[in-house]
């Protein structure tokens, strides 16, 4: 069953001090990738709606100093930067002309981001990454296909009203209004909004309180509608009512595993339907190795996830190994589970062993049936069903008497003794 196209965009906020890690993965400064699936010959097909000069920070410190965002009584550790990731499953675009198609996709894709972002003055940068390889999909297709999805790093920003305080000289200013700042805030550009009805009037639930709307998931409808309205169609809206952020490395490992181990399943489903059907033991067989190869890919998807664990820390420069708290929640659960399928996995391989014997010894034992008639065997049971009564009679009856070689045997000696008689006689 093929699946269903979906756009999906997520936000994603960050501290200062964090940022340069996705600098390094957007921008493609790092040397080596823990991810195999980014193919580096490729890193020149990445497209650049919007480059940062200098780094995210040096842009940001300059931003600040010239006046065109604000800080202002921002906590030091605050989450000054957002990122929005805008995306559509890979088949999509290798159906409806592939990277020459994504590149004018994601184009419209980045206007629709500068309208989030308030203004392209915001945008520090915005990169389509055209290097990283589906590996389900290149599977499936017998040559490599590639996952196009656009990265946007924005400041968040908000107007803020500063009035003037008691200090004002002029008393008649004091309250209102003295200027309107940009501030930076995360917290307050995704505010959940009120849900309102078709006539555009507030809901409220039974305890009197309006109810409220996940930013993220007007966000989805934002995108979806823009595109559609932009000619971009014969996809779905991403999950409705979703409050879900950006994926985070390991989660879009999993992803791409379980959809590379679908598409295994189905292929598997197809050649069992168009092979040869054997004997009812035979196929019973058959069914539960099925069951047992199905339980034993989930394990490999495991295995294969666990794997992936050492590429999620990152190295510094003591040595050591960091990991951001959500991974290591991620890592720390999966690590368990893959520890106790070890097990699992050695006595599945086990059965299936012992099942493929069995299989092989039932084919050949059906091999020596093939093109023969009804045998003896057959024929003296077909006799028993037709005719029970003679039959026991007739079996009674050879029972009685001797056997022919017996018989044989005895008649041999009148014939023996006559011809001694004759011979005497002579």
């Amino acid at each position: 069953m093929s699946k269903t196209d979906r756009s999906v965009v997520r936000n994603q906020a960050y501290q200062k001090k964090a940022i340069v890690v996705r600098e390094r993965h957007n921008e493609r400064k790092n040397q080596g990738y823990s991810n195999p699936d980014v193919i580096k010959d490729r890193t020149h097909l990445n497209v650049h709606f919007k480059s940062c000069e200098g780094t995210y920070t040096e842009t940001f410190d300059k931003m600040i100093e010239d006046g065109a965002i604000s800080t202002r009584g921002l906590k030091q550790d605050a989450k000054v930067f957002d990122e929005l990731v805008f995306d559509v499953n890979t088949a999509y675009f290798e159906r409806n002309g592939g990277y020459e198609y994504a590149k004018q996709f994601f184009e419209e894709a980045y206007r629709m981001a500068v309208k989030e972002a308030g203004g392209e003055q915001y945008v520090l940068s915005a990169v389509m990454h055209a290097d990283e390889r589906n590996k389900a999909l290149s599977e499936q297709l017998g040559r490599d296909v590639y996952h196009y999805h656009l990265h946007v790093i924005y400041v968040p920003v908000v107007d803020k009203e500063v009035k003037w305080t008691k200090r004002c000289k002029d008393p008649t200013l004091v309250g209102t209004t003295k200027e309107i700042i940009k501030q930076v805030s995360h917290s307050k550009k995704w505010l959940s909004e009120k849900a309102v009805d078709e006539n555009g009037k507030v809901i409220y639930n039974q305890n009197g309180k309006a109810v409220l709307i996940s930013s993220y998931s007007l966000l989805q409808d934002r995108f979806f509608e823009h595109m559609q309205a932009a000619g971009y169609r014969d996809f779905e809206r991403g999950e409705r009512g979703s409050t879900a952020e950006h994926l985070t490395v390991l989660d879009y490992k999993i992803q791409q595993e379980k959809e590379r181990a679908a598409v295994l399943d189905e292929a598997i489903e197809g050649k069992e339907n168009t092979a040869a059907t054997l004997d009812k033991n035979v196929e019973k067989k058959k069914q539960q190795l099925s069951g047992l190869q199905e339980k034993v890919t989930v394990t490999k998807q495991e295995a294969a996830t666990f794997a992936n664990i050492d590429g999620m820390a990152k190295k510094t420069m003591g040595g050591n190994y960091q990991l951001t708290p959500d991974n290591w929640e991620h890592v720390s659960g999966l690590a368990k589970e893959g520890m106790k399928s070890r097990g699992i996995i050695a006595g599945l391989k086990e059965r299936i062993t012992t099942l493929l014997r069995k299989i092989s010894g039932l084919e050949k034992s059906l091999k020596q049936y093939e093109g023969q008639g009804i045998t003896d065997t057959m024929r003296y049971y077909q006799a028993q069903q037709r005719a029970p009564r003679r039959m026991a009679e007739f079996i009674a009856d050879v029972l009685r008497k001797p056997s022919e070689q017996q018989q044989k045997h005895e008649t041999a000696r009148p014939l023996e003794h006559k011809r001694k008689s004759h011979e005497n006689e002579l």
